[in-house]
């Protein structure tokens, strides 16, 4: 790899399609392809490190030479974490929080009102609370308020006397509010990771690594991240100005890694370089519970393993999540600062009740969603559907889930009477976030940005139609001419014998897993489903055996019933048939084993 940092667009070595009697479609309609690697370096990784082939074979296929597999494994900051000088404008920013901290003037933090939102106020609120300065958080109501500052809110922050406003994860594109700031005798200073236009906000400082005169070699860092890089920059602007002494001494920024690695993987940011340091330090810190917001939430889910990246991703963050989205918006972020054991389990409850109630929510709208979406012309680059009572809350979540239904971007509206409040997700390689501000700029759209991989906007009812043909062209410009999927990438086959639980074990080395880090999958040749039971609402678990007595493995496929992968499933007992899924380790009443979490399938 050539930085340590580098944002690849791409696997190093370009994938190719399985051989000619493979490349056919999935029951999901998706086309395999088998990551390339270079045998020997393989080979050499696997001697040299003691490792699986599997493992080593994955490994290489993502650009690892043999000298970095140890970095890969364990990264960490001392070798991986930036001068934090690097960055433009940080330095004047840290110094005019220095400056505020010094002179003990009000600070009030404004931010998003998701996960990256709540994790990197958090980090900021924590940090100036040990320097001894408890500032204002101001998180905005997603329905009545919207993303980003607005004039008002600013109002109400400066009556409350902050003199130094810091927006959080929002504020790049914000122009017209944030210049409202020069009326009302304040400083402002924006921390933010989205796409950035050639013209900024007339404020006191912009640290963004997106901006258009950075090098974007951290540009995939997400506004926790960045929060923690700041906090970095503050502690030794302090220092150098003898603000700490043996009775107040600088606070261990480390133990603020915990809610770094939170909103990195709920951000879904490239999981590479210094991302994957903070994620994997910031997991030993939040094993050791330190956090009282967190250690409640994690009783509240039944957290009662060791965290990973899954566990941020899919049990704490979308309870984080859950007020922002259907209920109050400052509820996960008041969680993730509080140092109060009754405070923090009260609103760890509350939280998971909302994500209940978000979940049925969510399975409303992604249900008449998919309906639309079945009626879209399926050479559409990307999937565009709205409609009336949708909750605005959940779009983001529900566009998730078509891009993994259909392997393309996808942009979901709950319409109003007259305007749609929208949310995009996209797939690597496509830059969603530059296209929606395309949209913006051309007119398209009342609000509108985001990064490459998520966006966020609002449309008017009568310009849905142009809005949709726009976007439909500028994706298609990034892609070419014809309809897109998104190829499933396979990092080799295993036989039934060879997915042990030894090899799942293994794998997890290569974790924490995200975008710029895909989990491994592989393909399971002419198997047969020999069990199958439906648990839950629509889950399907298995036994999956080979040939000829060739053995079994247990297997579970998510969300599968009712689709054409469940209904393949569950009519294979007496038909071979390929799967392609991951390998995994499971423990359940005691016993751990290996599980294949099957994800497609294909008839032979």
């Amino acid at each position: 790899m050539t930085s340590p940092d580098a944002h690849p667009s791409a696997n190093p070595i370009e994938d190719t399609p399985e051989p000619t009697q493979h490349q056919r479609l999935s029951v999901m309609g998706r086309e395999w392809t088998f990551r390339k690697f270079d045998e020997r370096t393989a080979l050499a990784i696997s001697q040299a490190h003691g490792l699986p082939a599997a493992v080593a074979e994955a490994i290489t296929a993502r650009g690892i030479g043999i000298d970095e597999v140890v970095s890969f494994i364990d990264p960490t900051l001392k070798d991986l974490l930036p001068d934090p000088s690097r960055f433009r404008d940080m330095d004047k920013a840290a110094n005019r929080i220095a400056d505020a901290l010094l002179s003990g003037e009000k600070i009030a933090l404004f931010a998003d009102y998701d996960v990256d939102g709540a994790t990197s106020s958090s980090v900021m609120a924590r940090f100036l609370r040990a320097c001894g300065n408890d500032p204002i958080v101001y998180i905005p109501d997603r329905i009545s308020e919207g993303y980003g500052p607005s004039e008002p809110a600013l109002q109400k922050l400066a009556a409350q006397g902050a003199k130094l406003i810091i927006t959080l994860d929002c504020g790049t594109t914000a122009f017209d509010a944030l210049g409202a700031g020069r009326d009302l005798n304040v400083d402002i200073i924006v921390i933010d990771h989205h796409e950035a236009e050639p013209k900024l906000p007339d404020v006191h400082a912009v640290v963004n690594p997106n901006r258009m005169d950075e090098d974007r070699v951290y540009g995939h860092l997400c506004t926790a991240g960045l929060a923690f890089i700041m906090a970095v920059a503050i502690n030794r602007t302090l220092r150098s100005r003898d603000f700490w002494t043996l009775e107040r001494p600088a606070p261990v920024l480390t133990r603020l890694l915990d809610l770094v690695a939170l909103g990195t993987v709920c951000d879904v940011v490239n999981l590479t370089g210094l991302n994957r340091a903070l994620v994997v330090q910031g997991l030993k810190v939040l094993a050791k519970r330190a956090n009282t917001g967190l250690r409640a939430l994690a009783d509240v889910a039944g957290l009662n393993e060791t965290p990973g990246s899954y566990h941020l991703g899919f049990v704490l963050g979308p309870r984080i999540n859950a007020g922002g989205r259907i209920g109050d918006s400052g509820i996960g972020a008041t969680l993730l600062r509080s140092d109060d054991d009754a405070e923090s389990a009260a609103l760890a409850t509350k939280l998971d009740i909302l994500n209940a109630e978000r979940k049925q929510i969510e399975a409303d709208v992604f249900s008449d969603a998919l309906e639309h979406a079945y009626r879209l012309d399926e050479n559409n680059v990307v999937t565009v559907v709205a409609g009336d009572g949708w909750h605005p809350g959940v779009v983001g979540i529900v566009a998730s889930r078509l891009v993994e239904r259909f392997g393309k971007p996808a942009c979901v509206i709950a319409m109003g009477d007259k305007l749609g409040t929208g949310s995009g997700r996209s797939i690597p390689g496509i830059d969603l976030g530059a296209a929606i501000i395309a949209a913006r700029q051309s007119g398209h759209l009342i609000k509108g940005g985001g990064h490459a991989m998520a966006a966020g906007f609002s449309v008017s009812r009568d310009g849905l139609s142009e809005f949709n043909a726009f976007l439909q062209e500028r994706i298609k410009s990034q892609t070419g001419e014809g309809p897109m999927g998104l190829p499933t990438r396979l990092d080799g086959r295993l036989s039934i014998r060879g997915a042990t639980f030894d090899l799942a074990q293994s794998l997890e080395l290569m974790a924490p897993f995200g975008p710029g880090n895909p989990e491994p999958r592989f393909l399971l040749e002419g198997v047969r489903i020999s069990y199958s039971d439906i648990v839950g609402a629509d889950h399907l678990r298995m036994t999956i055996s080979g040939a000829a007595g060739a053995g079994s493995v247990d297997g579970i496929a998510f969300r599968c019933v009712g689709t054409p992968l469940g209904e393949l499933l569950s009519s294979a007992r007496d038909t071979p048939i390929d799967l392609v899924g991951r390998l995994k380790t499971d423990t359940w009443g005691g016993r751990t084993r290996a599980k294949f979490h099957v994800e497609d399938a294909a008839r032979i």
